[in-house]
């Protein structure tokens, strides 16, 4: 069973939003998505300042497994991205929902997160 916080928002493909002040969201991929890619190799995220559209593909996660691409769970702007995946991309294996984040974004006025999954939603997904 995927270990699912009930504080943070979901998508179908199965990234988390934990929302900040109110403008800006984390984003990373859930507990099930890193175990279902088994060991992260590599990440691409990014770069600080990049326009992410909601939907649409903003870099890549691989594994020992495969390639999955990344999709903006929200419209806005990269305002950070976490660098030290570079060097330890496996902190997204070993705590996908703390040391292994991989971007924080500004809301866009269009990106708000309202329409993302709710903890117990996104478990009949994932569960």
């Amino acid at each position: 069973m995927a270990n699912i916080p009930d504080d943070l928002r979901y998508t179908a493909e199965h990234e988390w939003v934990r929302s900040g002040d109110g403008s800006t969201v984390r984003v990373g991929i859930t507990d099930y998505a890193q175990e279902a890619l088994g060991d992260v190799v590599y990440v691409s995220l990014p770069e600080v300042g990049a326009e992410v559209v909601k939907g649409a593909s903003v870099g890549e996660i691989e594994s020992t497994k495969s390639v999955s691409d990344l999709f903006a769970p929200v419209a806005g702007t990269v305002t950070a991205r976490n660098d030290a995946l570079d060097a330890q991309p496996e902190l997204i294996n070993s705590d996908p929902y703390g040391a292994g984040w991989l971007v924080e974004i500004a809301l866009s006025a269009s990106g708000e997160p309202d329409d993302l999954l709710d903890a117990a939603t996104y478990g009949t997904i994932a569960g």
